[in-house]
């Protein structure tokens, strides 16, 4: 082949001429929102997250450089997926992690399996990912929408607050959640009674409050994530609705959220989580190099970026390789050990099986400060905390 068409072919695939795939970069790319509904918990934190993995492991690996590239999707699957398209055939990206929307994760993931490459969900949270959309070539790490509907709507039927109805987000992630704490209600007893469906980045949530507080439900359920949830406590606070007749449940509150809405109203909220900055000597001396680089401790999203991107790494290197099936295979042995996770293994299906925490939201007394918002409880097995293999329908697991 003659020297300026190997300089045109390298320069299609993104490495300079006289270099080849085998010999340049190993790209990673982190594909995220960084401008609209879910930046506050992913956003350049989720960069970061990554950067950090890359930094702690070196920087490379089988002698080549590791480089991260990211992108706003901007909450909208068309744009994620023209993203990654540009990234595994331009630019030899080999994974991608975040994903954050929901609807842009399972885009993604039927993209990577088309081309051969691997992703890693930590921000997007539909259980549909590991469920019937599973797919050989994905992960699910962190958070999931059955994770979250587990954690406190079986306690409060039991206690009596048995009648729902939700506000949910009109993508896949507040359908997923919504019908996974639907189940779990009416499993337990309990009745759902209403729902409403608002578009994402709705700043103005009174009709929808109105039509909740006008079903007489005891709880009236938030499922929506980060911003769209902080706006539908705060403002049901404002106007009063929430008291001792209804009870607001957000089965997807996040560290943000309550930094976002405060102490006073979501004080005493009984959530599960993957990750918590402040759960052990590991965690915090994580969160006092995070916070030196971006002002604040850590979330779930990017703690789990870290935590994937590490993994992948480990994967490469003892593959000796970063063709695809190679890397997947390691993932899958290897137990996934670091700071947040302990001997946790990948099923087929993708879910990685990591214990999760209970956890409590602090009154404003038994806080110390900003970011001192959880009391951390008792530990949820991982068998428990997310889908049973039985249940789910995934073709991976029918094997």
């Amino acid at each position: 082949m003659k020297l300026k068409h190997i300089a045109v072919l390298a320069g299609l695939m993104g490495l300079p001429a006289g270099a080849s795939a085998a010999d340049g970069p190993v790209r990673i790319g982190v594909l995220t929102d960084m401008s609209s509904a879910l930046a506050d918990t992913q956003g350049m934190g989720s960069v970061e997250g990554a950067r950090v993995a890359i930094e702690d492991f070196g920087g490379s690996v089988l002698g080549r450089k590791i480089e991260l590239v990211h992108a706003d999707h901007q909450n909208k699957p068309d744009i994620g997926s023209a993203t990654v398209l540009k990234w595994f055939d331009n630019d030899d990206v080999r994974l991608v992690v975040d994903l954050g929307n929901s609807a842009v994760g399972l885009a993604v993931q039927r993209i990577a399996k088309e081309k051969d490459r691997i992703t890693i969900a930590t921000g997007a949270a539909t259980s549909e990912l590991t469920g019937k959309a599973c797919s050989p070539n994905s992960f699910h790490w962190g958070y999931d929408s059955y994770q979250f509907s587990k954690a406190a709507p079986a306690q409060m039927v039991k206690s009596g607050l048995d009648t729902w109805f939700f506000i949910t987000a009109d993508y896949a992630f507040g359908y997923a959640l919504e019908n996974d704490t639907r189940q779990v209600v009416e499993a337990n007893g309990g009745k759902v009674i209403g729902s409403v469906r608002h578009p994402i980045n709705t700043l103005d949530f009174s009709s929808y409050l109105l039509q909740a507080q006008a079903s007489g439900a005891k709880v009236i359920a938030v499922a929506s994530a980060v911003s769209d949830l902080q706006n539908v406590l705060k403002q049901g606070q404002e106007f009063q609705i929430f008291g001792a007749k209804q009870t607001p449940a957000a089965m997807a509150l996040l560290l943000v959220d309550v930094h976002s809405v405060g102490l006073k109203a979501t004080q005493g909220t009984g959530i599960s989580t993957v990750f918590y900055w402040d759960q052990d000597d590991e965690t915090r001396a994580f969160a006092k190099r995070f916070k030196e680089r971006m002002g604040r401790p850590p979330t779930e999203a990017q703690a789990m970026n870290y935590s994937g991107v590490a993994h992948y790494l480990k994967a490469v290197k003892a593959a000796g390789t970063t063709e695809t099936q190679a890397v997947l295979a390691k993932m899958r042995e290897i137990p996934v050990n670091d700071l947040m996770t302990q001997n946790a293994m990948a099923r087929a299906d993708g879910r990685l099986m990591r214990d999760v925490r209970l956890a409590k939201v602090k009154t404003p007394a038994e806080s110390k400060g900003p970011w001192d918002y959880f009391a951390i409880g008792e530990v949820i097995p991982a068998d428990q905390a997310f889908r049973p293999t039985a249940d789910s329908a995934c073709p991976l697991l029918k094997k």
